[in-house]
């Protein structure tokens, strides 16, 4: 199969989208597309044996089956400029290639990430390692910013001081606090990507982090749509049911008469007649 160009993703190569105050996702390369999962699923076949139609059901048999390995013959290179806390939760996904700035042999920029006051939220009594939907009051959040406005400054003065007096770059950053920018390459398989947008898409990730998912989830439908809607039918807007919940959704839908023709024997009930 020759190599495969989509004209969308052509229009974007290259191009930073925004997130949060100072960071941005880039497009920097991609391998693949629909034709290259549908390609690899046939194994034997060529480009344009089959219809978009047949494509779109051969994608999404294989999404709902997971059936992952197709998938992971797309390749995406992204760009990335985080707050460095965010980079910590981001690199818990192992399953891709990156190479970030390194403090040690470069003198880190004079970037923070500084939340917005409406983003500025009491704990969760629910969610141990988050936030909740109440906001602090409007001096709790001004005296917040401007305490952590105040101590990035300050510690980037004394940072920059350190190597004015020949202190090694690796000690001297030590000093930073988490809020510092850092950027990186990162190269995941499309199979890879979507388990990450499963789990920063979901309301319950940091709201920060969500941001990125947000934009990469755009590039990748981009990159390959049918894919895409396939994992969003199947895997983000899904739910898994246990045994005892599919116990019970079978028991209250074996005497009904409207339900879709298909469904009877995903859940392992008798054909409608």
């Amino acid at each position: 199969m020759p190599h495969v160009i989509v004209p969308e993703a052509e229009a974007i190569l290259d191009k930073e989208f925004k997130v949060l105050d100072k960071g941005f996702v880039r497009l920097v390369d991609y391998m693949g597309s629909d034709q290259r999962i549908v390609a690899a699923a046939r194994v034997s076949y060529g480009q344009g044996t089959k219809t978009l139609r047949e494509d779109r059901g051969l994608i999404q048999y294989l999404m709902r089956h997971a059936h992952t390995s197709p998938f992971e013959q797309v390749q995406i290179t992204f760009h990335c400029k985080m707050p460095i806390f965010v980079a910590r939760q981001w690199i818990r996904h192992r399953t891709a290639r990156l190479n970030e700035i390194s403090g040690r042999y470069s003198v880190m920029k004079d970037e923070f990430y500084l939340p917005t006051a409406d983003s500025v939220r009491t704990q969760s009594a629910v969610n141990k390692q988050g936030r909740s939907e109440e906001k602090v009051s409007q001096e709790v959040a001004d005296q917040m910013l401007a305490r952590l406005e105040e101590g990035q400054r300050r510690a980037y003065l004394e940072y920059d001081g350190f190597l004015q007096k020949g202190v090694a770059r690796e000690l001297a950053r030590i000093h930073l606090p988490l809020s510092l920018y850092t950027e990186w390459y990162w190269q995941i398989d499309l199979h890879n990507l979507f388990h990450f947008l499963k789990l920063r898409l979901d309301e319950h990730a940091q709201y920060e982090i969500r941001q990125y998912a947000q934009v990469m989830a755009r590039i990748a439908q981009t990159i390959a749509p049918l894919a895409y809607e396939a994992f969003e039918i199947y895997v983000l807007k899904s739910a898994v049911l246990g045994q005892d919940e599919l116990s019970w959704l079978r028991e209250h839908l074996k005497d009904q008469d409207d339900i879709p023709p298909q469904l009877p024997a995903k859940l392992g009930l008798k054909p409608l007649e």
